[in-house]
């Protein structure tokens, strides 16, 4: 017997047992064949491909109050992570967090955390996440080894940046703080001895607002371990009459030196062009302009050769830094 047509409000995508109910669906129906369950309560036609639709799926038959967290948050928000840890957020189980009078939620294919109700929430692709400062404690917490203090350096950078966009305020070139800087600090005092303090605010501390890309958070972090001094992110350079020339990933401004980290974007030919052109204009005006690649960071040899050459546009002696 071919089976019922659900009613159209259900047939794009995930629903609750309680929906299908209240638009006079009988369980008898909700039992049939053609439809996913990814769990109790929760029904769609085609399984879930992507984990924006796992978690939509799953969604549809929690509680009101839960949201997806750690490794599951950052993924769904694009917060950056190691590569086994995206991986792990992508095709694991989902990360689900409840009020901590609920305990734990134990269903299959999640693991349950508490302590909802001390974090910020938003939505993301319809699904309810906690908040990005919060995501980025929550990451810290898991147990030792699994991110580095670049990891959470990283993480915690690419927080401040959504957040500060998100607020539509100007955060001037230069700053150490930001919306989304003392966002972070808020959600760590937040805890009560949170896993990982330490790490935590030590990352807090090497935290920077204004800063684009991972790759500029690691070329920055580089050049800070081996003994050199702050480069300024997503630094504005102008002329003497205070007219913009450009916005660099890292500068030494009191030297006038640039270093540019240049990623994969930037080997089309027209983008190359516009780097050039621009490199150019910085030098006609007196800027030393270094770039950088992946290999200046994660290749010793290349990463040696490169801080020793921006040790001498700064006027230091390699031998006094710890470039290893």
């Amino acid at each position: 017997m071919l089976a019922s047509l659900l009613p159209e409000e259900l047939a794009a995508g995930p629903f609750s047992t309680a929906r299908a109910r209240a638009l006079g669906v009988a369980p008898s129906r909700l039992r049939r064949g053609d439809l996913v369950h990814p769990t109790r309560g929760a029904h769609l036609p085609t399984p879930p491909t992507t984990l924006a639709a796992r978690a939509a799926a799953y969604s549809a038959g929690m509680p009101a109050e839960r949201a997806f967290s750690h490794v599951t948050s950052a993924v769904l928000q694009g917060l950056p992570l190691p590569t086994f840890l995206e991986e792990e957020g992508t095709t694991g189980a989902l990360h689900v967090m409840a009020p901590t009078t609920d305990g734990r939620m134990l269903r299959k294919g999640c693991v349950g955390h508490r302590g909802l109700e001390i974090r910020k929430t938003v939505e993301v692709d319809g699904a309810r996440v906690v908040a990005p400062a919060d995501t980025w404690v929550d990451l810290g917490e898991l147990r030792r080894g699994r991110l580095t203090l670049d990891d959470l350096v990283v993480v915690g950078d690419a927080a401040v940046a959504r957040i500060d966009g998100e607020s539509g305020l100007r955060v001037p070139s230069g700053s150490r703080t930001s919306v989304g800087v003392r966002a972070l600090h808020e959600a760590l005092v937040r805890r009560v001895r949170p896993r990982g303090k330490v790490l935590l605010t030590h990352a807090l501390q090497l935290i920077r607002p204004r800063v684009r890309s991972p790759m500029e958070t690691r070329a920055r972090l580089m050049f800070v371990s081996a003994g050199f001094p702050e480069p300024e992110p997503g630094g504005v350079i102008t002329d003497e009459a205070g007219e913009f020339l450009a916005e660099s990933d890292l500068v030494w401004r009191r030297q006038r030196v640039i270093a540019e980290y240049q990623g994969a974007h930037h080997t089309e030919i027209g983008r190359r062009s516009i780097d050039a052109s621009r490199r150019h204009l910085l030098e006609d005006k007196g800027w030393a302009v270094r770039e950088l690649f992946a290999a200046d960071v994660y290749q010793q040899p290349r990463r040696v050769t490169s801080m020793e050459a921006v040790a001498q546009l700064l006027g230091i002696d390699p031998s006094t830094l710890m470039i290893t």
